[in-house]
């Protein structure tokens, strides 16, 4: 029997009620023990007056288990606090919102023992559990297009000694969107291997509200630093979708001309570019509502975000292109696709 793989847990969190399922289902798993759990706690502000986050849903694991305060600075800042905590050679990255299913420990160390030298990362299968009786919500759909991430952190295994060689995930990405995929560019380009593994972690549907698909275009502000720093190529490199950025663009500028004919009073011109705003802004929102549940509620949700995500889309894209317009990877140290690190001993791999 070969030796059990070495490996630490780190969660990230804001101190969503989500988190005890999260740990109980870690808890409950059968398998090798994650050598650490380490827990980042990122909510900003000042915590005055808020009870501390307990992780007695750990219950055995606790023993193992560190709870850090992070900076409020993001999901990407707050990885960063917990694997340069962790002393395993491996640390597995999951989500609050994700449940592991019964043998997952024991199948992600299958993974990690099936991990060639070369190999830098092994990432889990994400399910998504979706309503059975109905069509998926714009909101569930948008979920479970986790299910096809490449690299999605929710469940992402990285060596800890890559994480040094190349710096760790760009803090300058604020939300939970491309930090994952703008790491595992740069991990690829040392020459390291990323994989999916067998393990599978479940990804609830949380609840949200009906403007969080407007909310979530604050996304194309990262998307500027994407292309800064990896070129306009970078989709594809990625294997990410490439959105509809373009098609925004024509919609907001339609709308815009219209606005503009109107006040000029060219009535004519302003009929045209209204009319193709008209006719953007519906085929949009008929792309939302057609694979939807199509009920009342949803319909209205859709029609109204589908007139306010376009504009929205633009401005978030304008906004980081100048705000990001300097920027340059970071310095990482170019290292070989090797295990373990000069000075890194205590994260040395067992020898099969």
């Amino acid at each position: 029997m070969s030796t059990p793989v070495d490996y630490a847990v780190v969660i990230p969190t804001l101190g969503r009620p989500c988190l005890d399922d999260c740990l109980a289902a870690l808890a409950r798993s059968v398998g090798p023990a994650p050598r650490e759990v380490v827990v980042v706690h990122d909510r900003p502000g000042p915590r005055h007056g808020r009870p501390p986050l307990s992780l007695e849903a750990l219950g055995d694991l606790r023993r193992v288990a560190t709870l850090l305060s992070g900076a409020g600075k993001g999901p990407a800042a707050a990885r960063n606090r917990g694997w340069a905590a962790v002393t395993a050679p491996w640390v597995v990255f999951l989500d609050d919102d994700v449940r592991v299913t019964p043998a997952w420990r024991t199948e992600v160390c299958r993974d990690l023992q099936r991990a060639a030298p070369g190999t830098g990362g092994v990432q889990g299968v994400l399910d998504v559990p979706l309503p059975a009786g109905r069509r998926p919500t714009d909101w569930e759909r948008a979920t479970a297009g986790l299910a096809g991430a490449r690299w999605a952190t929710a469940d992402m295994a990285y060596r800890t000694c890559l994480l040094d060689s190349v710096g760790g995930f760009d803090e300058r990405f604020p939300r939970a969107f491309r930090e994952d995929a703008e790491l595992a560019l740069r991990v690829m380009a040392a020459g390291w291997r990323l994989e999916r593994g067998g393990r599978v972690t479940r990804h609830p549907v949380r609840p949200s509200g009906a403007w969080a698909s407007l909310r979530r275009q604050a996304g194309n502000a990262d998307d500027a630093l994407m292309v800064r720093l990896h070129g306009r190529t970078w989709w594809e490199r990625a294997e990410a979708p490439r959105g509809r950025l373009r098609r925004h663009a024509a919609v907001t500028a339609a709308g815009a001309a219209a606005a503009v004919f109107a006040l000029a009073r060219r009535p004519l011109a302003g009929a045209v570019a209204g009319l193709a705003w008209a006719l953007g802004t519906a085929e949009f929102a008929w792309a939302r509502i057609a694979p939807g549940p199509r009920t009342p509620q949803e319909v209205a949700a859709m029609v109204a975000t589908s007139v306010a995500i376009p504009p929205a889309a633009v401005w978030h894209r304008l906004r980081g292109t100048v705000r990001h317009r300097g920027a340059q990877p970071l310095p990482g140290r170019s290292a070989p696709p090797v295990p373990v690190l000069p000075g890194r001993a205590a994260r040395k791999e067992p020898t099969p």
